[in-house]
């Protein structure tokens, strides 16, 4: 018992274990993920060999290749190659950014559906009034701050994104103006972001018009 709590724990994504099979992954699929997360996470292993992989698995190393070259097909993983700056020796790494970024657009989609069903029957309320509201679906989150930081997002960083949006409960259009106003500070970076989102909730701003109001004001006493 004391060395299992010697060894720790590994975070693996609730989406992932929840909704794995509406997303179509294998057990062995999910298990082979958490692996890759438990070699990087506790063992700092950016590259597992194939061997390393099978041997903490009931699967075979024919099947361990073949999970993950449709994990690498289906974007789920991507293969990174770096450099190391003292050396020049050239490494590769697994990147799991695909990963947080399907749950991400899971979420949505799971969240458009929710909002679209509550519409439904709100139309149906109001007399068939045709009462919707507009969402845009091709919005993904990850997608726009990766374009405003002008690289990829570190798994960190995207669990970072679904924390604000899943344990904060903060609206997207309120996330999205903490980043505006990052960019516009020229402070590019999450605490920075976190801050403005914790600031705005403690002065009951929850979203982006009361965002604008309590700036302006702030930027009006100072």
């Amino acid at each position: 018992m004391m060395l299992a709590m010697r060894e720790g724990t590994v975070s693996v994504p609730h989406m992932l274990l929840k909704h794995y099979r509406k997303l179509r992954l294998s057990e062995l699929e999910v298990m082979l993920i958490i692996h890759l997360l438990a070699f990087k996470e506790k063992e700092q292993k950016d590259f597992p060999t194939i061997e390393e992989i099978q041997s903490r698995m009931t699967a075979s190393g024919e099947q361990v290749i073949q999970t993950l070259e449709r994990l690498l097909k289906e974007h789920w993983l991507e293969i990174d190659e770096e450099t190391e700056a003292d050396t020049g020796i050239r490494y590769e790494r697994y990147n799991l950014t695909g990963v947080y970024r399907k749950l991400a657009a899971a979420e949505e989609t799971m969240r458009s559906l929710q909002v679209s069903g509550a519409n439904s029957g709100r139309s149906e309320a109001l007399g068939g009034a045709g009462y919707t509201i507009s969402k845009d679906k091709g919005r993904n989150m990850f997608t726009i701050f990766e374009r405003e930081f002008a690289r990829p997002l570190s798994p960190m960083e995207c669990e970072t994104i679904s924390g604000w949006l899943d344990q904060d409960k903060y609206a997207e259009e309120l996330i999205l103006a903490a980043l505006k106003e990052a960019v516009f500070a020229g402070k590019l970076h999450f605490r920075y972001i976190d801050r403005i989102l914790l600031e705005w909730s403690r002065n009951r701003v929850f979203n982006a018009e009361q965002a604008k109001a309590f700036t302006q004001k702030f930027r009006g006493e100072r």
